[in-house]
């Protein structure tokens, strides 16, 4: 299992960079299981959530990662950035998305046999 904690607002540089660094470490080491610490994360550019896209999910799609939970960010503008990208993302069938509020049921989550539960694209907060 591999994590992000994301905090503030971040420029274009800044969040191309930080997120370039997530999907290389997602590639290099393999994990099947992505903890996104999103609580203190604030607004995501429109021209950055693009770029994420066009980006960053094809090569999720590719990757190793079976299941992701994120602790949604406080920050309602973030909230709908990122369902905005899944949304626009698309056909992400090999990979369980669910939102939480609470650090430890969203490792719980995680940390299941995969084949227990398998919640795509949740938007339900647990």
């Amino acid at each position: 299992m591999a994590f992000a904690v994301w905090n503030g607002f971040l420029n274009s540089q800044e969040f191309q960079e930080a997120a370039s660094v997530c999907i290389a470490l997602i590639e290099e080491k393999a994990p099947t299981r992505w903890l996104a610490d999103n609580r203190k994360m604030k607004a995501i550019r429109q021209a950055d959530q693009q770029w994420f896209v066009e980006t960053i999910i094809p090569r999720l799609l590719h990757s190793s990662l079976r299941r992701m939970a994120t602790l949604v960010s406080e920050d309602l503008f973030n909230k709908m950035a990122v369902e905005q990208m899944l949304q626009r993302a698309g056909g992400i069938d090999h990979l369980a998305f669910c939102d939480f509020k609470d650090e430890s049921e969203a490792l719980l989550w995680l940390m299941a046999p995969s084949a227990v539960s398998t919640n795509p694209q949740s938007k339900d907060l647990k």
